[in-house]
């Protein structure tokens, strides 16, 4: 199973988890701060939404890939595996 697809949407997932960290780094130095909770506790939504947006874009990516790859080889433990990473991905 080639791994190529990844680099189509590396930019897109950079660009997400750098946003993600720069929100983080904005928590931590509010907290350093001693910024007020409920600003904080927005902020660290912020970082979750942008977490949540990296992970839908790999997931999107593996699926279309990987379900593809799956079907066509019969292979029931790539199936599996991948039902298990989206179970995670999604609670």
């Amino acid at each position: 199973m080639s791994h190529d697809h990844i680099h189509e949407n590396q930019k897109a997932v950079v660009n997400r988890l750098s946003r993600a960290i720069g929100h983080l780094e904005k928590v931590k130095r509010m907290v350093e701060e001693g910024s007020d909770c409920s600003e904080v506790l927005v902020q660290l939504a912020a970082v979750r939404s942008a977490l949540d947006n990296t992970g839908k874009v790999i997931l999107k990516d593996h699926l279309r890939h990987c379900v593809t790859d799956a079907v066509a080889s019969g292979d029931d433990d790539a199936v599996d595996d991948l039902c298990l990473a989206i179970d995670r991905f999604m609670k």
